[in-house]
């Protein structure tokens, strides 16, 4: 195609859009730009596989380091693995994106959005995501859209929107919303502990400015000459599926009405009909029976029909009747039960939150901030993060084998959900310099083990002495809709998540909400019905956070005996070079010498860690003393380290050495230095004069009895 720029004006910032310059050869391609950030997002589209049964979408963020002006490090010079962000980012793009391609469709599709450059002030995520709309329509994709996302920001009383990296972090709230002509299709934020009121309007704020670029789609399409493609869904054999509806349906509603079975008895179950009601039945059919043949045509298109059929009859007992597959109430919370101080204090914290047959064992680490995990390879601005949230996701959880390989989008996009939500609640680094990571081990899944994190790792925080400035805790929210029939439900369990309409995340202490997420599998939801959800999830909330409540009321107050204890101090920048030493000896000297780590910042903080405070302490005077500025008349015990013909030098403090005249050794005359002292000997001396030179000039004449008694006991503050 010619190449076509359009420009939006966006509240107050330009977004510009270049199409059919870059990857002709892709299905579609876009180069949307803000600021001097700009990405290119590429849609193509091949032929799909034969046999699979679900729609094979890819998308992939990629980040270049030259786009930052930036070299990569290593060996090879190139970028390696993608960074979690980058990870974040890819699914950030597909989650609004999946919704809106027909269900049915089979063809293999890839989105790939690439950042080109980046500045310091606009984010590529959210540019990213109104780019894959825009590249999947000109592709030609059979698309439910157009689709856009904007950023929101809080700063002062005001939203703001698509706020800088530094507003953002400096704001209360970082909320994307995600949305097409039919209403919002995806939310993803982290929040200051706001209300749920502030979040709603902050959300429809978002949502009218997703209009707007929607709108400038629109009209691109209408320039360009392009209409959403479509496509005619497969046939459905009619036969087989009445007859599948005929010869399971009352069996499957006896089932769905059976409220004491679990998930592992109602599969079972649902199973059996599948397999003694369905397939034994068809087989026994002539071979030129219709039914017959349509089954027979594909292996799975009588599990497919029949998965329909049970969803399609478990929707409608919830929207008919109000009743679940396990007989609770739409708004009601399945039983929990939490215990604390489960494992030995070696692990320095942790919990165990089970709710229904979710089961999460949450372990905390606190460590030294050379713990802190490093991003400044990364393209983003942030140097390095003091707080890891971890989540695991192994086979066992939901009763299958499969190989364990290492944590994949879904356990990354978990671990930073439940990270998102207790970073507000961590105390300041200034009073608690401890870096802290906690994992989520899912033991048992079914339904809303991100959530499940977020409440077992608040207790384990608050077991492992952290003071949290309020405990955490958070419920998933799930909607079935047919037609203008809409049923929200409160903390969903697996079968619900998987054959509903929403998956929405919520989380949040008594006075607000700290992290949100949600995913939709329809093409939109009304403003309205995104305010009932999170209004129904705050009584929710606050009944699960009752019950952690009861089982750990507060933080414990003192530390696991393993955990390191931390002291912090502050020196003049200017002596760091001096602690250190030449190629760190002196600083390996003192680590080797009180069994402590140290970790000094470029601001002069010195942060001590030691098992036994003991040892914490003694590094503490160490440094304290070497950088310590002397003052003449202060009086110290220290050692001679050499000796001279007028005089004798003694090591006042490590690394600092004075020398006392030979005519300051002793009342009276002294005939040779050796006479007096020896190298090694302990003296008490004063300092006399500190010349121009800084040299220290001592004396051991004029020394009051109590100042030697001071100085012989070190009692130096600290």
């Amino acid at each position: 195609m010619q190449e076509f720029d359009k420009s939006i004006s966006f509240d107050g910032r330009d977004i510009a859009l270049k199409l059919g310059l870059l990857a002709p050869q892709s299905g579609g391609a876009v180069l949307i730009r803000s600021g001097d950030t700009a990405v290119l997002v590429t849609a193509t589209r091949a032929k799909g596989r034969e046999g699979i049964d679900f729609l094979p979408l890819t998308v992939d963020y990629e980040e270049r380091l030259y786009a930052a002006g930036r070299i990569p490090g290593g060996f090879l010079r190139r970028e390696g693995r993608p960074p979690e962000k980058a990870i974040l980012i890819s699914r950030l793009i597909d989650r609004p994106l999946r919704p809106l391609f027909p269900h049915w469709l089979r063809d293999d599709i890839q989105v790939i959005a690439t950042t080109l450059s980046m500045d310091e002030e606009v984010p590529p995520d959210v540019l990213a995501v109104t780019g894959a709309s825009i590249a999947v329509i000109q592709a030609q994709i059979p698309f439910f859209g157009p689709m856009a996302a904007v950023r929101v920001g809080l700063v002062g009383d005001d939203f703001i929107i698509n706020p800088t990296y530094k507003e953002i972090n400096t704001g209360d709230l970082d909320l994307v919303v995600a949305g097409t002509p039919d209403g919002v299709v995806m939310i993803e934020a982290g929040a200051n502990q706001l209300p749920e009121q502030d979040i709603i309007e902050a959300i429809d704020f978002g949502y009218e400015a997703v209009r707007d670029l929607i709108k400038a789609q629109s009209e691109i399409m209408q320039e360009l000459g392009l209409e959403l493609a479509t496509a005619e869904p497969p046939a459905v054999d009619e036969a087989l599926e009445s007859f599948l509806r005929q010869q399971s349906s009352e069996s499957i509603k006896k089932v769905l009405v059976q409220y004491d079975l679990d998930k592992t008895g109602r599969d079972k179950l649902l199973d059996e009909i599948k397999e003694t009601t369905i397939t034994n039945v068809i087989a026994e059919l002539p071979e030129e029976d219709p039914v017959k043949v349509a089954a027979s045509q594909s292996s799975k298109v009588v599990s497919n029909l029949y998965k329909d059929l049970t969803k399609q009859l478990m929707r409608s007992q919830i929207v008919n009747e109000g009743v679940r597959v396990d007989g609770r109430k739409l708004d009601e919370v399945r039983p929990i039960s939490c215990r604390v101080g489960l494992l030995p204090p070696r692990v320095h914290g942790s919990a165990l939150f089970n709710r229904g047959l979710t089961q999460v064992l949450s372990l905390a680490t606190l460590g030294t901030p050379g713990d802190a995990q490093d991003l400044g390879d990364d393209l983003h601005p942030e140097d390095e993060k003091r707080y890891l949230h971890h989540y695991n996701f192994p086979p066992f959880s939901v009763g299958e084998t499969r190989p364990m390989r290492s944590p994949g989008r879904r356990e990354i996009g978990h671990g930073a959900l439940a990270e998102r939500a207790i970073l507000p609640i961590l105390p300041p680094q200034s009073e608690f310099p401890y870096v802290l990571r906690v994992v989520s081990e899912v033991l048992s899944s079914n339904g809303s083990t991100s959530m499940g994190s977020v409440c077992g790792s608040t207790l384990a925080l608050m077991d492992a002495g952290v003071p949290i400035v309020k405990p955490v805790s958070g419920a998933a929210m799930g909607l079935i809709k047919e037609g203008d029939e809409v049923r929200i439900l409160t903390d969903i369990q697996g079968i619900e998540d998987f054959l509903g309409d929403m998956d929405f995340k919520v989380a949040g202490t008594d006075s607000g909400i700290t992290a949100l997420q949600m995913d939709m599998k329809i093409t939109g939801l009304p403003m309205e019905v995104v305010a009932q959800a999170i209004q129904q999830a705050l009584p929710a909330r606050l009944h699960i956070l009752d019950k952690m409540l009861a089982t750990l009321p507060e933080p414990r107050v003192q530390l696991s005996a393993y955990a390191p204890r931390l002291l912090t101090m502050k020196i003049d920048p200017d002596m760091i070079g001096l602690v250190i030493g030449p190629g760190g000896k002196t600083i390996k000297g003192i680590t080797e010498q009180t069994g402590s780590k140290i970790d000094i910042g470029d601001d002069g903080t010195v942060t001590i860690a030691a098992i036994e405070a003991e040892k914490a302490e003694k590094a503490k005077q160490i440094i304290y003393n070497m950088t310590r500025k002397l003052n003449e008349g202060e009086v110290y015990m220290g050692r001679v380290t050499r000796i001279i013909q007028i005089g004798a030098f003694v090591e006042v403090l490590p690394g600092k050495e004075g020398m006392i005249h030979i005519s300051q050794l002793a009342e009276g005359r002294v005939g040779k230095v050796e006479d007096e002292v020896a190298v090694g000997d302990e003296v008490i001396v004063k300092v006399r004069e500190i010349d121009a030179k800084g040299r220290l000039n001592l004396t051991r004449l004029g020394i009051h009895p109590d100042e030697a008694a001071a100085a012989r006991k070190a009692v130096t503050p600290v």
